[in-house]
């Protein structure tokens, strides 16, 4: 699979933004600190932790030129699964947090209580995400920073 191949089944082409991929680092840096503020409910800093790892799958995306189709189901699922094509992640990561994009899943829609544990083990994925998809954009496309 490349990315080429998904353009118009999950994927469409767009030209990378240094303001949009700063945008939503801004954007994730503010959902990761949210996450942490434990006044709040588990399930709501759970969501904060996940919207931050869709936000960085998505500047990885769009750090190569690409973005997800959000008029088609699945677009979450497609962010995160192409992380080992456009920032190298490694299979074990990305399962990891599609586990945690499939929790959200089950918690948004049929209201489960999330525990604790979840929420720390979300947080803690979207921290390390947050500093791959940096590093990678440092190394590859410092222009986008």
């Amino acid at each position: 699979m490349s990315l080429k191949n998904l353009v118009g089944v999950s994927l469409d082409e767009l030209p990378a933004s240094r303001e949009l991929i700063t945008r939503l680092l801004n954007a994730a840096k503010a959902q990761i600190a949210d996450s942490k503020v434990t006044s709040i409910t588990a399930e709501t800093r759970f969501g904060a932790a996940y919207s931050a790892i869709r936000m960085l799958a998505d500047v990885a995306l769009n750090a190569n030129g690409y973005r997800t189709l959000t008029n088609r189901p699945g677009h979450h699922q497609t962010a995160i699964q192409t992380l080992p094509l456009t920032i190298g992640l490694p299979a074990q990561k990305v399962q990891v947090l599609d586990a945690l994009r499939k929790q959200r899943h089950v918690t948004e829609y049929s209201g489960d209580l999330v525990p604790e544990s979840a929420v720390v083990e979300c947080v803690s994925q979207a921290q390390a995400l947050q500093t791959a998809v940096r590093a990678w954009l440092k190394a590859n496309r410092p222009n986008l920073l």
